[in-house]
């Protein structure tokens, strides 16, 4: 089966690390490209290259302020990459409740000796 664009699919623009760490960053509020270039060290040809990328395929959106553009995270767009990561959700919790059992059982043991 062939792999979806990467400008055509959210999980996919999401799989490059730098796009992740802009979403990370534009979760707090708005920011420019040039406020997004500074924090990641990046120049600015790439970071206006990945939110091209996570505009096209719906996880940020943009709005004009003077002579800059804002950038903010589109909740609508991360909702499908939020439910997604909810069916795992379950799996987490039982393993988590497994690990404080055990924890648990060997505070028991310890205490007994």
């Amino acid at each position: 089966m062939a792999r979806a664009a990467t400008t055509s699919d959210p999980f996919n623009a999401v799989a490059e690390p730098r796009r992740r760490e802009i979403l990370e960053l534009l979760v707090s509020g708005e920011r420019s490209v040039g406020d997004l270039v500074s924090r990641l060290g990046l120049e600015q040809p790439s970071v206006s290259k990945h939110l091209g990328v996570l505009r096209r395929v719906g996880l940020v959106r943009a709005r004009r302020h003077g002579r800059n553009i804002l950038y903010e995270v589109n909740p609508a767009g991360i909702r499908p990459l939020h439910e997604w990561t909810n069916t795992f959700e379950r799996l987490w919790a039982h393993q988590l409740l497994r690990v404080k059992e055990r924890a648990e059982q060997k505070a028991k043991r310890v205490d007994c000796e």
